[in-house]
């Protein structure tokens, strides 16, 4: 297993000897505990990548180790905690809140789904903390990177490999 790890007080992500930039949520990082839904924070821990989506006619998928599949222009990421399906993809219309995976800008072009509060989820305590592409601002939680360095990493990226958040 390797690591990606991310050093949110200096906004680093190094992957072996190799580093680079990233955002992270726009309210700094808290303890994994005490996240709480849209408080704009990136839990800090280790966590497991579960798989990556693509948006479709925005990234090749090439050379991906990881499993992955295209998203959907229904998929969404339930975010409201009363939800049964909270913090998991879901199909959108729904009667819950959810984000949708299609979004107007390219942040989503490449989402690595990360193992945040889904074993099982605790409602309340943080959906869709996800590895994707930055919009040159900080995020609502999540951790992102530019979109040339995802794609240099993303074939790097094996079964087993985690992301692992500190301050």
């Amino acid at each position: 297993m390797n690591s990606l790890r991310v050093d949110g007080g200096a906004g680093r992500l190094t992957f072996g000897d190799w580093a680079m930039e990233c955002t992270i949520g726009r309210d700094g990082v808290c303890a994994a505990g005490d996240k709480r839904e849209g408080d704009g924070r990136t839990p800090l821990g280790l966590w497991p990548i579960r798989g990556v989506l693509l948006r479709p006619g925005k990234v090749a998928a090439t050379g991906i180790r990881l499993p992955w599949r295209w998203i959907r222009g229904n998929d969404g990421w339930s975010d409201d905690p009363a939800d049964p399906a909270y913090n998991r993809p879901v199909r959108l219309p729904r009667a819950f809140s959810a984000e949708s995976l299609i979004r107007s800008d390219d942040a989503y072009d490449v989402i690595i789904v990360l193992g945040h509060n889904d074993a099982p989820p605790v409602p309340g305590q943080g959906s869709a903390i996800f590895f994707h592409l930055s919009e040159g601002r900080p995020t609502a939680g999540c951790i992102a990177v530019d979109r040339a360095d995802m794609l240099r990493l993303l074939p790097r990226l094996a079964p087993g490999d985690a992301v692992a958040v500190m301050s």
